[in-house]
């Protein structure tokens, strides 16, 4: 199975996708990963999802609660604190600037080939 996404680059941009989706809603951790495969990014593991939540939790951007479930043990919801949404607005702001730098160089026209086809 080959992944959609490359892995370095999700890497880079997962901690700002998680605190999107949180500011969204308020979520537990196996939501947080069906939400994400929802929206494209079905090769992001629960084993990639759960470290990063902790991570941002000792960092400050996210707080959590406990909730009883009737299908077993309680869940930890995540939301984000004051701090989650300041850095998500950095966060998001550098991602742009990534995109934007990445697409200036990305289509700019090319010269022909040299069978003389357009590329």
């Amino acid at each position: 199975m080959t992944s959609s996404h490359d892995p370095q680059l999700l890497k880079g941009v997962l901690s700002a996708l998680l605190l999107r989706l949180l500011a969204e809603r308020e979520s537990y951790g196996y939501e947080v990963v069906q939400r994400l495969h929802e929206t494209g990014f079905a090769d992001v593991l629960e084993g990639t999802v759960y470290p990063a939540l902790a991570r941002l939790e000792r960092e400050g951007r996210l707080a959590t609660r406990l909730v009883p479930s009737p299908s077993g043990p309680a869940r930890k919801y995540y939301r984000l604190t004051p701090d989650g949404h300041e850095y998500l607005r950095a966060a998001t702001d550098m991602w742009n600037r990534h995109v934007d730098g990445v697409n200036a160089v990305l289509h700019r026209p090319l010269p022909n080939d040299p069978e003389g086809t357009p590329t």
